[in-house]
Parts: structure tokens; C-alpha cells; sequence
């Protein structure tokens, strides 16, 4: 997340055939929540030496009833408005990063689970848009028990 003047943005990709998304993953046994985050972010955008700032809360996602972990993040610099990052997933997937005003809603070209999920972060984060849907906050620690993580 970054603040663009008054605007707030999250950072999100567009996948080459899965459309646009947030970045996310799971968690790898023996690595914590804030590892993962740490680490995730790097794979798939190239940004290294970040580190967790707070937590922004935690979200069921549905379909899939998978636990996010939703963190802000600071970089040791500043980040440019957009760029392409060669991940090694899937045997290289290029792909393309941009800021997205969490005030706006989502382009159709969303996948649908992140569409959920951006609902989410801008309920956490107190900011609305005429077009969300009513989200269930899962922000207790009980809610990742016996679940899949994911950063």
C-alpha cells in the first residue's frame, strides 16, 4: 500500500492468464505469516528488503476457505508507478505491477476472489466505494485455525 497525495493505493499485477491480482501465497512449513508476506512480495514483484509495518487483518476467502494475511509493507525506496517482474512460478510468468486506488472498484478484469478481497481492505481500512459487497471480517486469530495460510 503506498499514498499516492490524499489517495490511498494498493499495489496489484496482472497475471498473464488469470487477470489482475493482489500479491499473495502460502505459507511454507517452519516460516511465519510475516516471512511469507516478506517473501512473497519479493518473488512476484521483484521487491527486495521489505519488511511487515502492521497488519491490516485477516480474510476467509470464499470460494476456497483459505485464511489471508493482509500486511503493510515499507521498502528501503521509493517504487515507480508500474513495471514487469519475471517470476520463476510456473516456469516464468511475466508479470505487469501497478498502483490501484483502493477507492475505486475493481475493472471487470479482476479474478473474482481478488475482487472479494480488495471489498475487504477497504472495509478494514474505513474507505468506501458504492460498489461494495458486504464482507466478513475474520480479523480474530481463531479464524486461521486448521485452515491453509496464506500472505
Amino acid at each position: 500500500m503506498r499514498h499516492h497525495g490524499a489517495r490511498a493505493e494498493v499495489l496489484v499485477f496482472e497475471h498473464p492468464s488469470a487477470g489482475t491480482q493482489l500479491v499473495k501465497g502460502t505459507v511454507e512449513a517452519g516460516e511465519s505469516v510475516v516471512e511469507a508476506a516478506v517473501r512473497e512480495l519479493a518473488e512476484e514483484s521483484g521487491i527486495v528488503g521489505a519488511a511487515c509495518k502492521r497488519e491490516l487483518g485477516q480474510w476467509t476467502s470464499d470460494p476456497g476457505d483459505q485464511v489471508w494475511h493482509f500486511w503493510e509493507m515499507t521498502v528501503p525506496h521509493v517504487l515507480p508507478d508500474s513495471w514487469s517482474h519475471l517470476t520463476q512460478d510456473d516456469g516464468g510468468q511475466l508479470f505487469a505491477f501497478r498502483w490501484h486506488p483502493i477507492a475505486e472498484p475493481p475493472a471487470s478484469s479482476w479474478y473474482p476472489v481478488f475482487r472479494n478481497a480488495l471489498s475487504f481492505l477497504r472495509a478494514r481500512l474505513g474507505v468506501r466505494s458504492p460498489q461494495d459487497d458486504c464482507v466478513r471480517d475474520q480479523s480474530t486469530p481463531d479464524a486461521v485455525a486448521d485452515r491453509p495460510q496464506h500472505a
